[in-house]
């Protein structure tokens, strides 16, 4: 329901974290099937018996990689912040302008940290709603009949619900038995846009390098005074590491592919090109997600679980170097 020219706004605000993802990714896949494309047609036999070393055709390689790499890093650290506030405004825009795109028939919706049951949906109107509440002294339960859905009314309201002949319900949670029941013939729910879309202030991934670094420092001068703040500066930490562990990842990657384009792309070059890529991204992929989970679940350093997959990677493509030099 949303207007065709802003479903098309939030493709291209959302296309820098694409980039910003899939750039080492395409460097493996594209490296491992040029690469033994080549091989399997001794192009590189040619050109080793030209005279050229293994080192010496690895120098155009690592330094596509490194144009990729900071290419990546520029779309991750200015377009990528850009493109996330961009497109956080004009979901706040279309919410406004449209607010039933929110919401879904005979669904269940949850709303900041309550849970909405919801009825039919047509254009604006609402009927047979069911929200379910709670706060540290109470639990609360709304009914309510048919209601209208309609655009923010007061700045950091993101839609407002008309409800008719609703009822609320509050139980006392220290003592069940204790409750209140209220009958009105309107009431309204305001649904603010914190509630849908997050908080309004700037995340760690709507700041650039520079603009992180400072939050961080801040950061860490309140942490010596409040302990309590270990966990957000650990996660602020891995967003740092992250601006630069993944785009840098392309250089890693050129390595690996290099050497086992060379090793193992002599029959069917391209073919075994594209297999081993999809298997090392999604092994590389398992081990990125695995590392952001330490951070957020276990509180894990934030460096080593955003840098050990491209050190694995590293690691595995100077090995495979030092074997294809022996050859």
């Amino acid at each position: 329901s949303a207007p065709f020219k802003d479903v098309m706004r939030i493709m291209v605000y959302s296309l820098p974290f694409i980039v910003a993802q899939s750039a080492p990714f395409a460097t493996l896949v594209g490296f491992l099937m040029s690469l033994g494309g080549m091989m399997s047609s001794n192009e590189i036999l040619i050109f080793r018996a030209s005279g050229f070393s293994f080192l010496r055709i690895l120098v155009p390689v690592a330094s596509l990689g490194l144009i990729i790499s900071i290419g990546s890093f520029f779309v991750n650290d200015y377009l990528l912040p850009l493109g996330h506030m961009k497109y956080n405004k004009l979901m706040r825009e279309i919410m406004n302008s449209t607010p039933s795109i929110e919401l879904e028939s005979n669904s269940v919706k949850k709303i900041d940290k309550s849970h909405v049951v919801i009825g039919d949906v047509d254009g604006s109107s609402v009927s047979d709603i069911i929200l379910f509440d709670s706060d540290k002294d109470s639990d609360r339960i709304i009914v309510a009949g048919d209601s209208k859905l309609t655009g923010a009314k007061q700045e950091g309201v993101l839609m407002q619900l008309d409800m008719n002949d609703a009822i609320v319900v509050s139980i006392d949670k220290e003592n069940r038995k204790n409750f209140d029941v209220m009958n009105s013939e309107k009431t309204i729910l305001n649904i603010f846009d914190t509630a849908v879309l997050g908080t309004s202030s700037r995340s760690a991934r709507e700041m650039t390098t520079y603009d992180l670094t400072k939050a961080l420092n801040e950061m860490k001068e309140e942490y010596k005074s409040d302990p309590s703040l270990k966990t957000r500066v650990n996660l602020w930490t891995m967003e740092f590491h992250k601006k630069f562990a993944l785009p840098f990842g392309s250089i890693f990657f050129a390595f690996l592919a290099f050497s086992i384009a060379f090793l193992f792309g002599k029959h069917n070059g391209q073919t075994l090109g594209l297999f081993l890529g999809l298997i090392i991204c999604v092994i590389y992929w398992a081990m990125q997600i695995m590392g952001q989970l330490f951070v957020q679940k276990v509180g894990a350093n934030a460096f080593w679980c955003i840098w050990v997959p491209n050190f694995v990677i590293g690691f595995f493509g100077i090995i495979f170097l030092i074997i294809l030099l022996k050859k």
